[in-house]
């Protein structure tokens, strides 16, 4: 990776470094660089568990959880958008754990009949056991610069918004996402009647995390 790489990077800026990352997931992770190579823009499903977890959340109500994380909180590990899901990458042990946090705080689906239950939608933890489906590096591997050109829409309904960029990134714990999550479901009530900006143009400084 480039010493001189900027520092909002494009969404699909995937480095060879960050490829390598995804596919220590697997049990031969040179299978899925070969497949990559040969296939830049093919999704790949990844098992969850070992090097990282994954919390798949509604679009809009994903989108602002991460929102919440760059601008009031830590940051966020990569994140992905992949058919109307937002997929945040979390450390292990958050599949697990999570849950039980929102339904202790009375945020979860055995939440309360007061209002609350509910304002968390549903989020779907993959762990231990489970797969997800990813976007490629979309031919960025090797390469310190954007897989694309800048504005260039989604592949398939699949995209990355903060890529993984390092092969060992910072990954968000379940405290911290439960976090995230409670912030984004109070905010969701002060949402202005007017449509907002382009959400698809926001770009995350990774290296406020590091």
């Amino acid at each position: 990776m480039s010493s001189t790489r900027n520092a909002t990077p494009h969404v699909s800026d995937v480095t060879a470094d960050g490829a390598a990352w995804l596919a220590s997931a697997v049990a031969y992770p040179r299978d899925t660089l070969a497949l990559w190579e040969e296939r830049p823009t093919a999704p790949v499903v990844l098992p969850c568990g070992s090097a990282f977890d994954v919390v798949s959340a509604p679009a809009i109500f994903g989108r602002r959880m991460l929102d919440r994380l760059w601008e009031d909180g830590p940051g966020s590990g990569p994140v992905a958008e992949f058919r109307g899901r937002m997929l945040l990458f979390a450390a292990p042990g958050t599949a697990q754990r999570l849950p039980s946090l929102l339904d202790w705080e009375e945020w979860g689906a055995r939440g309360r009949a007061d209002g609350r239950t509910g304002a968390v939608p549903p989020l779907l933890c993959h762990g231990v056991g489970d797969t997800v489906t990813v976007p490629a590096p979309a031919g960025s591997m090797g390469s310190t610069g954007p897989a694309g050109p800048a504005g260039a829409p989604p592949r398939s309904g699949s995209r990355w918004l903060v890529a993984p960029d390092i092969r060992r990134p910072w990954l968000p714990g379940p405290e911290i996402l439960l976090w995230a999550a409670v912030r984004a479901a109070r905010a969701a009530v002060r949402i202005s009647i007017f449509p907002p900006a382009d959400q698809g143009a926001k770009v995350y400084d990774v290296s406020r995390r590091r």
